[in-house]
């Protein structure tokens, strides 16, 4: 079911949310019809073409433009439309296109976004008046709510859901710092678009690299004619605004910095949630009232207010952070594709690795390719090792099995002269997984199912703990195979900081994990343990890496579980200096995985040629990007009842239901691009009619949701 906040911490989705009570102004449809009953009967045609009467307005309405149309701040399917009301004569100057207002919406009380004035109503019925002006702010853009829109009917979803991620909560004391401004006029040239590419980027010693293409590319879309490409500059238009949308804080404080170095901290506004409520919302007010150029921030940014967005850039992807994780679960990708189409700005999809969405586009024409040569490449990348080829099977042959094999200790032994090493983990903790030594099946506890943990004292005393319930089982058997020894199945950031600390005395160990990050190391010699998305950047880059738990994060559940875990190494092994053949062990990249196609990838530093594979398998397949994709999860009579309704064009077939839990089973639907239209569509009739039935509000809807298909 969706609550709806109104801002008063009251649910507006209660009883009288229903289709006899749509609106106050609704509510009276009926006794209008019966009004006209009582009248002369005039002939069906007449009375089909015949304008709607004019609604009587109220006393006190505004002489000018009287009427409002106003988005409710509600998340229920059935409502998501502009509802008529009018507008009050005292407060007519306040009342602008994109304000805040309070309604009476059923006997409640709900907040909403002003869309437009009108001179007549859309409908016959009687109207009310608008009870509260919350701020006459227009923080609303017009070209945000169209977007807001397209997202939504791409989602199977509601506009106000999504222009929860768009606007910010207000801060009244911040918009006294914007009395009497005025947003400028949008400027707009969907006729017209600019570049549209897919780049990668060698981004060795660190983020230096991506930063200063992404500086290059706001400079040719800002400043035509003064970039360093003159036909990308001609064709960037004659200057505008861009919008930067990268994956966390750490990434829009290194491209914030340099971008207020080039263009001006007056020119550059920073939109994510860590800055605080604040200094987010001030900064979304100048982006509105065209006091700043530069959006650059995380996932919400994509859909900051600039007035005339010239230049669209997406850094990674491929980056989990980029999705929404609430409904209707849309992704910073195809907000920006469909930006860019509503807009004509120019966009760059800049990454080490490649995504399989953007390989498909670049496939289609739809994006350029922008990649370097393979001499520059092998100029500007490290040397990659994998532990599992035939030349290292050969010269070791315990090599595959040994967590870190003898290549991994000697390269980090002559890395350390030259510098710190970085050293990739799976996970974080001392030990996330207990394996039965036989069987290697995963060890749980008797008494809560949680998982077990290898205490230090297990090898005196046979216990193993519980890291939900802390209860300690000694002589613990396997449920499987009835067997007493255990091995652990991972080792996490701490057990490997631990064991590096002692193989390499003397050398400082520095261990960055979710929960304890560290921005950067010195050039010092050094062992940074890292769990992925959280590496530190090394001064003058690392002078080696290695790159553990291969096979254990490839064995985790999911369809895009290795293009995840590749995307990681490329990004770890990025921050590597070049290869020189001069120093040994400098410049040098070890990885220890079974999986030859993804460590061939990597050892190649070719990401386009594996998405380009990967692609035509899914295309065999059927499987997404190639096709879309939409999941129902719910209850089972609940999603029964709401798949029994959909017309769905001829040939397409539900795939389920596969149990979630004791409770919920899930649904999928696979659909050409073509047919998109036309499913998501019917799934959003079928859900607006549920919605106003009181039915099937727990059913879980999602598009192109790949993570709800698990092998």
């Amino acid at each position: 079911m969706h609550g709806v906040d109104d801002g008063d911490g009251r649910d507006a989705d209660g009883p009288d949310s229903g289709p006899a009570s749509e609106t106050a102004g609704d509510a009276g449809e009926a006794a209008g019809d019966a009004r006209q009953e009582s009248a002369p009967r005039q002939p069906a045609l007449l009375d089909s073409l015949a304008p709607p009467p004019a609604p009587s307005l109220p006393a006190g309405a505004a002489t000018q433009q009287p009427i409002a149309r106003v988005l409710l701040d509600s998340g229920v399917p059935h409502l998501d439309r502009p509802f008529d009301y009018v507008v009050p004569a005292d407060r007519d100057e306040r009342v602008v296109p994109g304000c805040r207002v309070k309604v009476r919406f059923s006997g409640r009380e709900m907040l909403g976004h002003v869309v437009e004035r009108a001179e007549a109503a859309g409908t016959s019925s009687r109207l009310s008046l608008i009870h509260k002006v919350v701020s006459s702010t227009p923080v609303l853009a017009p070209q945000i709510l169209q977007l807001a829109e397209q997202v939504a009917a791409r989602g199977a979803g509601v506009a106000s859901d999504v222009l929860r991620a768009a606007v910010p909560p207000r801060v009244a004391r911040v918009e006294k710092e914007f009395e009497g401004l005025v947003p400028p006029e949008e400027s707009l040239r969907p006729e017209t678009p600019g570049l549209r590419r897919a780049a990668l980027a060698l981004t060795s010693y660190g983020p230096q690299s991506w930063v200063e293409m992404i500086v290059s590319a706001v400079r040719e879309a800002l400043e035509p004619g003064e970039g360093s490409d003159g036909a990308a500059a001609s064709d960037a238009g004659t200057g505008g605004d861009a919008v930067v949308v990268l994956p966390d804080q750490r990434d829009v404080d290194r491209a914030a910095t340099r971008l207020e170095e080039v263009f001006g901290a007056e020119d550059v506004a920073r939109l994510t949630a860590d800055v605080g409520p604040t200094p987010r919302y001030r900064a979304f007010l100048r982006l509105r009232m065209g006091q700043a150029r530069i959006a650059v921030g995380t996932r919400s940014a994509i859909f900051a207010p600039v007035a005339a967005p010239r230049l669209i850039v997406v850094l990674d992807d491929d980056d989990p952070s980029h999705a929404e994780p609430r409904a209707p679960y849309h992704h910073v990708r195809e907000t920006a594709l469909l930006r860019t189409v509503q807009t004509g700005a120019s966009l760059l999809f800049l990454s080490t690795a490649r995504s399989l969405e953007v390989q498909r586009l670049v496939d289609l024409g739809w994006l350029t390719e922008t990649a370097p040569d393979r001499q520059l490449r092998r100029e500007a990348t490290p040397l990659v090792m994998a532990n599992a080829d035939s030349y290292q099977q050969e010269h070791d042959p315990s090599a595959q099995r040994a967590r870190m094999p003898a290549a991994a200790y000697r390269t980090s032994r002559e890395a350390l002269e030259h510098g710190p090493v970085l050293i990739q983990v799976g996970r974080a903790g001392f030990i996330p997984a207990v394996l039965c030594e036989r069987c290697r099946s995963r060890q749980e506890c008797p008494s809560c199912h949680g998982p077990l943990t290898i205490p230090a004292h297990h090898g005196q005393s046979r216990t193993l703990r519980c890291r939900w319930c802390g209860l300690h089982h000694r002589d613990h058997r396997c449920t499987v195979c009835g067997h007493g020894a255990f091995r652990a199945g991972s080792r996490g950031a701490d057990r490997t900081a631990h064991e590096l600390g002692r193989a390499f005395a003397g050398v400082p160990v520095v261990s960055s994990t979710g929960d304890h990050p560290v921005e950067s190391v010195s050039s010092q010699a050094a062992l940074v343990v890292s769990t992925p998305g959280v590496e530190p950047v090394a001064e003058d880059g690392y002078a080696a890496a290695l790159l553990l738990d291969g096979d254990a994060q490839l064995t985790r559940e999911g369809l895009d579980v290795p293009r995840r875990v590749l995307a990681r190494w490329f990004r770890a092994a990025s921050l590597v200096r070049p290869r020189r053949e001069a120093a040994r062990g400098e410049g040098t990249v070890v990885v220890t995985a079974g999986a030859e196609e993804l460590t061939a990838a990597l050892v190649r530093w070719d990401p386009v040629g594996w998405a380009r594979r990967e692609l035509a398998r899914r295309r065999e397949l059927g499987l997404p990007p190639a096709r879309r994709m939409l999941s129902l999860t719910g209850e089972a009579q609940e999603t029964e009842q709401l798949i029994g309704q959909l017309q769905l064009p001829e040939g397409l077939a539900w795939i389920g239901p596969a149990p979630v839990d004791e409770e919920r089973q899930r649904w999928l639907l696979f659909f050409s691009y073509a047919q998109a239209e036309e499913v998501v569509g019917e799934i959003r009739r079928v859900r607006r009619t549920h919605s106003a039935h009181r039915e099937g509000r727990g059913v879980r809807i999602a598009v192109d949701d790949v993570d709800a298909l698990q092998f």
